[in-house]
């Protein structure tokens, strides 16, 4: 059982600070977390749902991992092609029933992931920048919505809070998702993908030290920070950005990548210092 369980662990290691840890704290602070219970649920379908987009993505070209992410379980040879694409269509299910228990809203959110997923792996929508980024922003808002949704009190609608709180993460994220593609060039550029760092090198990485420190002073505003906590975010972000111009190299890539993903979930906490120090304020008028 543990090595079962070490094999679905290794699927979605790599995305722990990308993935699970920023959307698990946006759920907790956009939801809001109605009872410690529940955070273990969040975690949880977040987990489930990221292993079935992660297991349909390695079986698509297990060669490509070989060569760039060997520690992953198809190339580390912890489980066979065979047995992973049985788990890919099972997860399916199991997704979807999941999701169920929780509302129908969630059920709902499932679905369309399950689409998307197919479409992005199968179809090879993931081969071109356009589409790769448009199928992982919408997705990326079915991860937030349906963890907030199974965070709050009410599993079948949002706060107004949170619905602001997700259309600005929906926003920042898909203006700078490829800060996750610039680790990741060779790689692609291997098998022929064209994600915007490759098709556009110089105009990717200008993006990011422009939309870094623009979203940090929108934020800042949006949520009603001091003028100090504004000062420090949209500084690091200026820095975070600044990197991705100025440091080219793959390993500094993967730094600027971690260091990104930081700014991003303390993006994503934004909305509980609101709630802390402004929400009593604005809903006793």
């Amino acid at each position: 059982m543990l090595s079962y369980l070490q094999i679905l662990y290794s699927f979605t290691s790599d995305d722990i600070t990308t993935t699970i840890i920023p959307i698990t704290l946006f759920a907790v602070v956009a939801g809001p977390l109605c009872n410690i219970q529940r955070f273990f649920h969040v975690v949880f379908w977040i987990w489930l749902h990221l292993l079935h987009f992660n297991v349909a993505n390695q079986i698509i070209d297990p060669q490509e991992d070989g060569k760039n992410k060997s520690s992953r379980p198809l190339p580390a040879g912890l489980i066979s092609l065979e047995d992973a694409v049985i788990l890919r269509w099972a997860l399916i299910p199991i997704c979807l029933a999941i999701s169920a228990y929780y509302s129908i809203q969630v059920f709902g959110l499932s679905f369309v992931l399950t689409l998307f997923i197919l479409f992005y792996n199968e179809l090879k929508a993931h081969e071109h920048w356009i589409s790769k980024n448009f199928i992982t922003a919408v997705g990326y808002a079915c991860f937030e919505i349906g963890s907030t949704l199974i965070a709050g009190k009410d599993m079948s609608r949002l706060e107004p809070t949170a619905i602001s709180a997700i259309v600005l993460s929906l926003a920042v994220f898909t203006s700078t998702l490829h800060a996750q593609d610039f680790k990741d060039v060779e790689g692609d550029r291997l098998i022929g993908r064209r994600t915007l760092p490759i098709a556009f090198p110089n105009l990717a990485r200008m993006s990011m030290m422009v939309a870094l420190p623009l979203w940090s002073i929108c934020l800042s505003r949006v949520w009603e920070m001091d003028t100090l906590c504004t000062l420090v975010f949209t500084g690091y972000a200026a820095m975070v950005g600044f990197r991705f111009m100025t440091c080219k190299t793959s390993q500094a890539a993967r730094m600027s990548c971690k260091l990104y993903s930081l700014w991003f979930s303390v993006a994503h906490l934004l909305p509980a210092y609101w709630r802390y120090f402004h929400e009593a304020q604005a809903y006793s008028f």
